[in-house]
C-alpha cells in the first residue's frame, strides 16, 4: 500500500484540487492526509467523489485557514481514534495481530505556540504500543542543513523538536527528491526553502515495513511539496539507510 501527505495550502482553489486528481491517479494510494484544507464538509465531499476514495474524516477549518483531510479506500481498515487541528490519528487493522497506527500531523504555525504540538506528540505517544507511522507537516527542522536562505533557525527551537522525536522513538525514514519540501519567495529576489515535510516511525513499525520508500513529489499549487510514502512488506536485503538524530553530534 501507499500514503500520500500533503499540505495542499487550501482545497478551494479548483487548481489545487485538480493536481490533487492527477497525484491520486499516477501514485494509487489508499490513504491521503491533507493539512490546510481551507474546505467545508461540501468541497471535501466533492474532493472524495473526483479522487474516488469510499471514506473521509476530516477536522474543520479554523475560520478561513487550518483544516485537516483523511481520505481511506475500503481496501484498507482504518478506524480514527483521535484527532484535534493539530492531528488525526487512526489505526490500521484495529484488533487485530498486524495492528499498528498512522498518524497524520500538522505542526501549530505560530512559532510561540509549537511547543503545543510537541505536547500532543508525547500525549499519543503514551496511548498506545502499536507500531507508529507519523508523517505530515510539522512545521520545523532538525538541523541548520534543513534550511536554505533566510535568518539561521534558533537552535533552542530545533532542540525542542530533536527531543520529542527522541522521545517518541521516532526514526526519520528518509526520502528521495528535492531536499527541501516548502519554499517561499520574495519579491525582493531572495528565497527560503526548509525541509518542513517528512515520515516518522518506531522500530517496531520498521521492522514490518522494512523496505519503506519517502519521496518528495513536485506540486505547482502549493509551497509544500507532497510526500508518497510507498510501504512495502518485510524485506531486510532491501531496506532502506535510515536516519536517527544522535545527541552527541551537536558537539562535534
Amino acid at each position: 500500500m501507499s500514503i500520500i501527505v500533503w499540505n495542499c495550502r487550501g482545497l478551494r482553489n479548483l487548481r489545487t484540487g485538480k493536481e490533487l486528481e492527477v497525484l491520486i491517479r499516477a501514485k494509487d494510494p489508499s490513504v491521503v492526509f491533507l493539512a490546510e484544507t481551507w474546505a467545508d464538509e461540501a468541497r471535501l465531499q466533492e474532493i472524495k467523489r473526483k479522487i474516488e476514495f469510499d471514506n473521509l474524516f476530516f477536522v474543520e477549518r479554523n475560520n478561513r485557514g487550518g483544516g485537516l483531510a483523511l481520505f481511506w479506500r475500503n481496501s484498507i481498515d482504518v478506524h480514527v481514534d483521535t484527532f484535534s487541528k493539530n492531528h488525526i490519528d487512526s489505526i490500521i487493522n484495529k484488533g487485530k495481530d498486524d495492528a499498528w497506527r498512522f498518524t497524520g500531523f500538522y505542526g501549530e504555525p505560530v512559532t510561540h505556540k509549537r511547543y503545543e504540538s510537541w505536547n500532543k506528540l508525547r500525549q499519543l505517544q503514551n496511548k498506545f504500543y502499536l507500531p507508529w507511522l507519523c508523517a505530515g507537516d510539522f512545521n520545523e527542522i532538525i538541523g541548520s542543513s534543513e534550511k536554505l536562505g533566510g535568518s539561521n533557525r534558533s537552535q533552542a527551537q530545533m532542540q525542542s523538536f530533536r527531543d520529542v522525536v527522541d522521545e517518541c522513538g521516532f526514526i526519520d525514514l528518509g526520502f528521495s527528491g528535492n531536499r527541501f519540501t516548502w519554499q517561499k519567495h520574495f519579491s525582493t529576489g531572495h528565497s527560503i526553502w526548509e525541509q518542513l515535510d517528512r515520515a516518522f516511525a518506531t522500530n517496531d513499525w520498521l521492522l514490518r515495513f522494512a523496505g519503506t520508500k519517502i519521496h518528495h513529489l513536485s506540486a505547482d499549487s502549493s509551497d509544500h511539496y507532497p510526500l508518497w510514502i510507498n510501504t512495502v512488506g518485510l524485506d531486510f536485503h532491501n531496506a532502506p539507510k535510515l536516519f536517527k538524530f544522535e545527541e552527541m553530534w551537536l558537539s562535534d
